[in-house]
């Protein structure tokens, strides 16, 4: 399938999304995308990044490359607080929409855009890649199969550290509170994924939020600004399903570079994996003998899904990029009108941004709240 695509910001996560797109082909045998046009802050910084990236063209007007007829898909890695109104103009020419986590500052906000996609019919993805995880699509496989038994408990945490120095200036997006809710909705909200990815729908929580460091320098001056967005969150929560748990986030983590781990908890044994051992899950079925109890370590490898098409041989570890590959792969098949639609779309985004909502309101309110 011709797919012509429209790129919004070329930072971090822009270049992997670019990188991905050149990725995706040769390791699934797809038709590659045409890499359209890069849009970015000014048409200086579009032309270096487009030249650097492989896009034959580029404009300092994001609205310029909405309205190009040569782009089928919009790709936004913008900020967090103009995801909507680039959505909701891609939306209204008819584009189809991948933009990055989370899909909204606010749960309201995020409404109108599922809103809009679901009326003007076209298909949306959302930037939730430690999804794509062979390791986590064979948790998921593991739970639904009932290996484990029923599951009655979660613990779920991401952990990061790097605002935990003191002397780290402030960020200009991720310390913004039009940008969002700090950690939660920057960490949180990969938590909140994982955890509906594997147990489902999440009914309640009750949260507290924390700002460790309450101002921080804004330039080499020294002169520091308040800081009012949280470092660390944590949420009681009740799944649907019946089951308790915690999910749990902080960029103050010291020592902790990409913890993004799980437990979980059922009626005949339990599972667990961290990403910074991207590849292991490890599995403790409960009626062991006496004296051999013990976890058993499981290496991802070619029988689990989509780790054959990079490596031939299990243990050979995957990485960040991989699973943005993979991610793109499923958008790229899932824009053809005949396949099924690309997941996570808008409305999942959606879902774990009214958790995000709910966990801000239980902590000002100091209550369980029911996700609305």
């Amino acid at each position: 399938m011709d797919v012509g695509v429209g790129l919004i910001g070329s930072g971090f996560i822009g270049k992997v999304h670019a990188l991905a797109y050149r990725a995706a082909p040769a390791v699934f045998g797809l038709e590659p995308p045409r890499l359209e046009i890069l849009a970015d802050i000014d048409d200086v910084a579009a032309a270096r990044a487009a030249d650097d990236l492989g896009f034959r063209r580029s404009t300092g007007d994001w609205r310029a490359l909405v309205a190009d007829p040569s782009v089928d898909v919009v790709d936004i890695t913008a900020p967090n607080q103009l995801h909507e109104e680039m959505a909701l103009a891609a939306i209204s020419a008819g584009k189809a929409v991948y933009c990055e986590k989370p899909l909204a500052p606010t749960a309201v906000g995020a409404g109108r855009m599922v809103t809009a996609a679901e009326a003007g019919g076209v298909r949306t993805m959302v930037g939730f890649n430690y999804l794509k995880n062979p390791i986590a699509a064979l948790a998921r496989e593991i739970i639904e199969s009932g290996e484990i038994g029923d599951v009655f408990g979660y613990r779920g945490w991401h952990f990061e550290d790097y605002m935990h120095d003191p002397d780290t200036l402030v960020n200009a997006w991720r310390l913004d509170p039009d940008t969002g809710d700090g950690v939660t909705s920057d960490l949180g909200s990969h938590a909140i994924s994982m955890a509906r990815y594997l147990v489902g729908d999440i009914a309640e929580v009750s949260a507290s939020r924390t700002t460790v460091k309450r101002t921080r320098a804004v330039g080499e001056d020294g002169r520091e600004v308040p800081v009012s967005v949280p470092d660390t969150v944590a949420a009681l929560v009740r799944f649907g399903g019946g089951a308790n748990g915690t999910i749990e986030a902080s960029w103050m983590a010291a020592g902790h570079k990409h913890t993004i781990a799980v437990d979980v908890f059922g009626t005949k044994g339990t599972l667990a994996f961290d990403f910074e051992r991207l590849s292991e899950l490890r599995l403790y079925p409960a009626g062991q003998s006496r004296g051999r109890e013990g976890f058993t370590t499981i290496l991802a490898g070619p029988s689990h899904p989509d780790f054959a098409a990079f490596v031939p041989a299990p243990g050979h570890q995957l990485g960040f990029n991989d699973l943005k590959t993979i991610e793109v792969r499923d958008l790229l098949v899932g824009l053809d009108p005949a396949a099924p639609a690309p997941w996570p779309d808008f409305r999942e985004a959606w879902e774990v941004q009214k958790v995000v909502d709910a966990i801000i309101a239980s902590d000002r309110s100091g209550t369980w709240v029911p996700i609305d």
